[in-house]
C-alpha cells in the first residue's frame, strides 16, 4: 500500500513546515483534515481515503461536510469544541454530521462511533477501581475524592453521549439573505429585474413575516447602491429592456461580494491619491470590510505583546505596570481613527450594516510592509497549523481588490500589489482561484469515464506575470537590505 500511496502522490508538492509533516504522516496511511489546511492538502487527503490508502484520519467536523470518504469507525475524542467564541457541547446536528460517517457503504452492515470520556473522568473510574481493589484485600472502605474538570472546561459523559444519539435531527432554518451582490446580479440582468427581484423574495418557502424583511431589506440595500452611485435608474428601459443598472462606468467585473462593499466605496473619498501611503491604504481600507481571520490577528496580538513585554523590561518597568500596559496592546489596525467615525455616521444613515461591525486589520499590508512571501508570514507568525485560513483570507482581499475598487481608483502602483497578490496565492495553491474563475466562467461538464483532475495544478511560471514578478523580485532584494543592515 505503500507503493500505491507513493504513485498516487507522484510529483504532489509538499510546502516547508506542515507539508513535510503531512507527507511523513500520509506515507505511513495516517491522514490530517482540517479547515486550517491548505485546500490542495485537504483534497490529497480526502483522494487518498477514498482510495482505501489511509487507516487512520483524524480531523475536525469538516471531514463530515460535503464529502464522501469511507470511515468504518468515528472516535469522538471529545463532545464539546470551540466555536470561535467559546467552548460548548457539540449540537445533536454536529454529532450526528460526523458520527454519521461511521460504516462504509458496499462493506460495512453498520458502523460503530466511540467518544471517549474526559481526562478526569478516566482518572477517577481508575482510582475507583484501584480503591475497590485494595478493599477487597484488606476489607477496609476509603473515601475516595473524585477530581474535578478544570477551571473553564466544558464536561461530558455517558449521558451526554447516549442523548446527542437518541436526539431527534434539528429542524433545518433557512440561511436565506439579502445581498449587495444579489441585488447587483438580479436587477442588472436583461430584462424587469425589479419583478425578477420581487420573485425572489416572495415567492420561496419563507414565512410571511421573513418575505417582509427581506423586502425591507432589499429596500434598504437598493437605497444605499442608488446613494453611492453603483446603481442608477433609467427614465426609460434600455435595450435590454432594464429600468435598473449597475452604472456604466464601473468595470465589468464590478462586485460588492461584502456587506460593508458600499461603505468601502465611500471611505475611498477619504484618501488622497497623491499620499505616500494610498495604495497601502486602500488596501486597509478593503481589510476594515472583511470578516477577521481569528488566528491569524491572534498570532499578530500575541507577537506584539511578546515585543511589547521585551521592550518594557528593557526599560526597567515593574510587573503590575508591565500588565497594565498590555491591556492597551491589540494586533495592527491602520485607519481606525479614520475609518470608525466615518463609519458611525454611515451607520445612522444606514441602520443595517449594525449587524456587520467594521473591524480594521493588517494583514495583507503586513504582509508587503514586512516584503515576506507566504512561507515567511507562516513562520514569522507561527501559523503553519492554519495555512489555509491565511490563504483564504488573502485570497478574499485579492478578489475584493479586483473587483470592488472602481478602475479610475486603481493607480499602477495598486495594479501592481494586486498582481503580486494574485500571483502569491496561485504560487501557493491556485484552486483557490481556479475554483472562483470556474464559477464565473463554468467549463463543459466533464464525460463519467474522463480522469479526475489532478490533486495540485502545477501554478503558471512566475515570470509570465511581469508585474507580479517585478514586486517579488524587488522584495527579496529589499529582504536581503534588511538582513545586511541587522548583520543577520
Amino acid at each position: 500500500e505503500k507503493d500505491e500511496i507513493a504513485e498516487l502522490l507522484g510529483g504532489f508538492r509538499f510546502a516547508a513546515g506542515f507539508g513535510k509533516t503531512l507527507s511523513k504522516f500520509v506515507r505511513h496511511g495516517i491522514g490530517v483534515h482540517h479547515a486550517g489546511m491548505l485546500p490542495k492538502y485537504r483534497r490529497l487527503v480526502e483522494r487518498l481515503a477514498q482510495a482505501g490508502l489511509l487507516k487512520v484520519i483524524c480531523g475536525t467536523d469538516t471531514l463530515g461536510v460535503g464529502i464522501n470518504v469511507p470511515i468504518r469507525t468515528v472516535v469522538f475524542t471529545a463532545l464539546a469544541k470551540y466555536d470561535g467564541t467559546s467552548t460548548r457541547l457539540l449540537s445533536a446536528r454536529e454529532f450526528h454530521q460526523i458520527g454519521g460517517r461511521a460504516g462504509r457503504a458496499g462493506f460495512d452492515t453498520m458502523g460503530t462511533v466511540i467518544a471517549l470520556a474526559p481526562d478526569h473522568v478516566i482518572e477517577n473510574h481508575r482510582a475507583a477501581a484501584k480503591a475497590a481493589a485494595r478493599t477487597e484485600q484488606d476489607k477496609k472502605v476509603r473515601k475516595l475524592v473524585k477530581k474535578k474538570p478544570p477551571p473553564g472546561q466544558v464536561s461530558w459523559g455517558e449521558p451526554t453521549f447516549d442523548r446527542l444519539v437518541g436526539a431527534p435531527p434539528e429542524p433545518l432554518t433557512s440561511s436565506f439573505t439579502v445581498t449587495h451582490s444579489m441585488l447587483l446580479n438580479v436587477l442588472d440582468r436583461p430584462g424587469d429585474g425589479r419583478a425578477a427581484l420581487h420573485r425572489l423574495l416572495t415567492d420561496n418557502y419563507e414565512t410571511e413575516t421573513k418575505q417582509a424583511e427581506h423586502v425591507a431589506r432589499a429596500e434598504d440595500l437598493f437605497a444605499a447602491l442608488l446613494d453611492a452611485g453603483v446603481v442608477e435608474e433609467l427614465d426609460e428601459p434600455d435595450d435590454w429592456d432594464r429600468t435598473v443598472r449597475v452604472t456604466i462606468d464601473l468595470q465589468q467585473a464590478f462586485a460588492l461580494n461584502q456587506p460593508l462593499a458600499p461603505f468601502a466605496l465611500a471611505a475611498l473619498d477619504l484618501l488622497d491619491p497623491e499620499s505616500d501611503t494610498y495604495v497601502l491604504d486602500v488596501v486597509s481600507v478593503i481589510e476594515a470590510v472583511l470578516d477577521d481571520p481569528r488566528q491569524i490577528l491572534s498570532a499578530q496580538l500575541f507577537k506584539a505583546k511578546g515585543e511589547a513585554v521585551a521592550a518594557m523590561k528593557a526599560e526597567g518597568m515593574e510587573y503590575d505596570e508591565r500588565m497594565a500596559a498590555l491591556d492597551d496592546i491589540t494586533w495592527p489596525k491602520p485607519l481606525a481613527d479614520l475609518l470608525e467615525p466615518m463609519f458611525g455616521v454611515y451607520r445612522e444613515r444606514n441602520p443595517w450594516v449594525a449587524e456587520h461591525p467594521l473591524s480594521p486589520k493588517s494583514v495583507a499590508r503586513d504582509l508587503w510592509e514586512r516584503a515576506m512571501d507566504f512561507g515567511d508570514y507562516i513562520r514569522f507568525y507561527n501559523l503553519a497549523r492554519s495555512e489555509g485560513t491565511v490563504l483564504r483570507y488573502l485570497s478574499d482581499v485579492y478578489k475584493t481588490l479586483l473587483r470592488t475598487i472602481p478602475e479610475e481608483r486603481k493607480s499602477d502602483e495598486l495594479v501592481d500589489l494586486t498582481e503580486w497578490l494574485g500571483e502569491l496565492v496561485r504560487q501557493v495553491d491556485s484552486s483557490l482561484l481556479d475554483e472562483w474563475e470556474e464559477l464565473r466562467n463554468p467549463a463543459p461538464p466533464a464525460d463519467d469515464g474522463a480522469e479526475a483532475p489532478p490533486i495540485d495544478r502545477p501554478p503558471p511560471a512566475l515570470t509570465s506575470n511581469r508585474r507580479a514578478f517585478t514586486v517579488l523580485v524587488r522584495n527579496a532584494l529589499f529582504q536581503r537590505v534588511e538582513h545586511i543592515g541587522t548583520r543577520q
